[in-house]
């Protein structure tokens, strides 16, 4: 089966939203972010085929596994 891609956008800071439009490994995508916006708050998960939102994730509920 292939890898479900997913589209994130990010509150990356106080002031500034980032879109990645696509995104296969949740669990690599959160330390890609602890890395180069470490002050990341959250980002909201979307599915890529359908634009629905899946799920959110925070620097205090994070991701556990790779895909949803």
């Amino acid at each position: 089966m292939a890898n479900k891609q997913y589209s994130c956008i990010v509150k990356a800071d106080a002031e500034r939203f980032v879109k990645y439009r696509t995104v296969n490994d949740l669990l690599k995508f959160t330390s890609f972010l602890d890395t180069n916006f470490p002050e990341w708050r959250y980002y909201n998960v979307y599915d890529k085929e359908t634009k629905a939102q899946i799920t959110s994730f925070t620097k205090s509920n994070r991701p556990i596994y790779p895909q949803i």
